[in-house]
């Protein structure tokens, strides 16, 4: 099978989503649902270790400089893969959600490993 473009593989990934989405108003609250906790998750990670980390300094900076190319890098990659035809605004929330969701456990990845040992 060949393919002509990474369009057409998101498509085939995403195609099953779409069609349990579109079934009934149900199933697209839960896909909204679990978007917005995820962000919210991702969200309150980052805050919670950048607080818990402190001021930025020359130990803290290239944590936070790191953190935030995980999230540009989980940005450009979820661009990539995700549809740009159809659910694209459900899409997006997960884009960022996974965004936050990468920094913030880098983070607290980090934390436990250089501010506990």
């Amino acid at each position: 099978m060949k393919f002509e473009s990474i369009s057409e593989v998101s498509n085939i990934l995403f195609d099953p989503l779409r069609i349990w989405a579109e079934n009934s108003t149900y199933n697209w609250n839960i896909l909204i649902g679990s978007g917005l906790a995820l962000i919210l998750v991702g969200g309150i990670l980052v805050y919670v270790y950048q607080r818990k980390m402190g001021k930025s300094d020359e130990r803290t900076s290239p944590i936070f400089l790191k953190s935030s190319l995980i999230m540009l890098c989980s940005v450009i990659l979820c661009d990539l893969i995700f549809p740009k035809e159809y659910m694209w605004e459900i899409f997006f929330l997960f884009k960022y959600s996974l965004a936050f969701l990468a920094s913030g456990i880098y983070l607290a990845i980090q934390y436990n490993r250089d501010f506990l040992n």
